[in-house]
């Protein structure tokens, strides 16, 4: 069971993220930050934030589905990008693959990520119900 919680005194943020998910399940799933590589481990999208975290995402669905799981299970993400400009860079993606059911979120910016070509990292927890 999901449940997304926005209280009338904070600002709706919705379709981009939700305040609260309040979840029931049995069997929690972390996934690691995603970058955007493909399976080859090249950079997909070189200085094109829009198109890594495209890449971010299909990376994450691809963990989803080995557990059996989908977005509409994720109740929490962190993203982190390399400059704050980006922000705007994420949210197609993020409501392709989130669509109507955006998790809590945090968006972090930072100096660097492990790689220099690296613009974008995506972390998850996920709730599954059996």
């Amino acid at each position: 069971m999901r449940k997304e919680l926005s209280p009338k005194s904070i600002p709706d943020p919705r379709p981009r993220y939700t305040q609260g998910i309040l979840a029931e399940g049995k069997r929690l799933l972390f996934i690691a930050g995603q970058t955007g590589v493909d399976a080859d481990n090249n950079v997909v999208g070189k200085g094109d934030v829009a198109a890594q975290t495209e890449q971010v995402l299909k990376n994450m669905k691809a963990v989803l589905d080995e557990a059996g799981a989908s977005f509409a299970d994720i109740v929490k993400i962190t993203t982190y990008i390399t400059d704050p400009r980006f922000r705007d860079g994420l949210n197609p993606a993020r409501l392709k693959y989130f669509g109507d059911n955006p998790p809590a979120s945090t968006l972090v910016v930072v100096s660097g990520l492990a790689d220099p070509d690296y613009l974008v990292e995506i972390e998850a927890i996920a709730v599954l119900p059996e």
